[in-house]
């Protein structure tokens, strides 16, 4: 189980990774490049945006704690995050997966 500050603090841990805003809710960048988000507060969730053969992996391992985005988003590999559901290491793994897509190579 994680909470948005553990969210924030394993977003920020990356380098280069810096917290922005974006329609009303935190994100984090790396590049300029948005790797996930927190979505509005008292919602319990997050996103991050994965491959979409991550995400794949993410929703087999724990399926309570991952789903898709709604439409293209998620077909694209956008990911929702149950920070009430999510293990400590999934989290972890799956920010890791988010921020080297898009951190420059």
């Amino acid at each position: 189980m994680a909470s948005a500050d553990d969210f924030r603090r394993l977003a920020l841990a990356f380098p280069g990774a810096e917290e922005q805003a974006h329609m009303g809710h935190p994100d984090f960048r790396v590049g300029g490049k948005i790797f996930a988000t927190l979505h509005g507060a008292g919602k319990g969730t997050g996103a991050v945006m994965l491959l979409p053969e991550q995400q794949e992996l993410a929703m087999a391992a724990e399926p309570e704690a991952f789903r898709p985005a709604a439409g293209a988003w998620g077909r694209d590999g956008s990911t929702v995050v149950g920070l009430a559901e999510v293990s400590d290491e999934w989290l972890e793994r799956a920010l890791a997966w988010a921020w080297a897509k898009r951190a420059p190579k």
